[in-house]
């Protein structure tokens, strides 16, 4: 990134459907089932292109999942896009089980998703969606970090047999610098390596691990920036990896009791135990905006230099 100029920043949304009316351009078994979010999932093009492979469920959630989930059983490609705090919440039991249990071919796409609707609350706020969906077996969940990666997330959900879940910010990010990149379900990223400790991130905190690595960089800290945007399956060798610097700290734009928090925790307390700080969002939230919120409970690259500086029992300087 040029460092003397303001990265340009990106709503995901749009990668996400670009790559979804490319992928129906070609195959005619995708289609879209929302949930009177044409709008808001910015699917309003795909509607116009394809006016007979999108449809429109209205205000019902469990319904819309289920449709998905019947038009995958039909041999479709169903896209289910809606808030991801409504759809996650609402329609638990159908993804659960008409979706995970029934290995139904769906692709859930979370609009939305984390604090992005934040002025309107709590029951807005999209912050517990990786925790619940991570405890469903057989269900794939991924958190892209910028548009180039939700666009590849896109595709390699359409290409995947079997129910995946794809949380897709609409909180500006930039693209993030990677060279002869390849997105792999399931395969976390290296964004940059280092000994001293490990910063594991995904979604809109990835991109603040990183401007939090060149600062503790300046402290004389090597960190190591890991993009883990496939939450499940876990990439548990890269896990061990970062685990080999002697210290983790994980970053999420949601719960991280439970979240990638939780899993990272999970799986160094039973293979390899190594000191952990996790950053996330500690429950219910207050009323802000979004930048708002992420800076007051410390989901920043400040939060993270913080994190890392005294989990290693330095200071962290300005």
């Amino acid at each position: 990134m040029n460092a003397s100029a303001p990265a340009k920043l990106f709503d995901c949304r749009d990668a996400y459907v670009l790559a979804v009316e490319e992928l129906a351009a070609t195959d005619d078994r995708i289609v879209a089932v929302v949930n009177d979010s044409v709008g808001s999932s910015k699917l309003g093009k795909f509607r116009d292109r394809f006016p007979e492979r999108l449809i429109n469920v209205g205000i019902a959630e469990q319904n819309m999942v289920s449709v998905g989930a019947g038009l995958a059983n039909g041999g479709k490609i169903p896209f289910v896009s809606g808030a991801a705090c409504f759809l996650t919440a609402r329609a638990m039991e159908q993804i659960k089980v008409d979706c995970a249990y029934s290995q139904a071919n769906v692709k859930l796409c979370g609009i939305s998703s984390g604090v992005a609707y934040g002025e309107l609350g709590a029951t807005h706020h999209s912050i517990e969606d990786i925790a619940w969906l991570r405890a469903i077996d057989q269900l794939t969940v991924i958190v892209p970090s910028d548009p180039w990666e939700t666009a590849e997330a896109i595709k390699a959900a359409a290409a995947h047999d079997g129910p995946v879940f794809v949380r897709i910010s609409r909180m500006p990010v930039p693209e993030l610098p990677r060279s002869g990149a390849a997105f792999q379900i399931g395969k976390a990223e290296i964004l940059r390596d280092g000994v001293d400790v490990a910063i594991i991130a995904n979604g809109t905190l990835v991109h603040r691990a990183l401007q939090a690595a060149d600062r503790l960089a300046g402290m004389g800290i090597q960190a190591r920036v890991i993009n883990m945007s496939t939450v499940s399956p876990l990439d548990e060798e890269a896990v061990a990896a970062a685990a080999a610097t002697g210290a983790i700290v994980t970053a999420e734009e949601g719960l991280a009791r439970g979240g990638l928090g939780g899993a990272v925790a999970e799986y160094c307390a039973a293979h390899s135990p190594v000191r952990i700080r996790s950053l996330g969002f500690p429950g219910f939230l207050p009323t802000g905006s979004a930048s708002w919120l992420m800076e007051r409970f410390g989901l920043t690259s400040d939060g993270i230099v913080e994190a890392a500086s005294s989990l290693l029992g330095k200071v962290a300087r300005p």
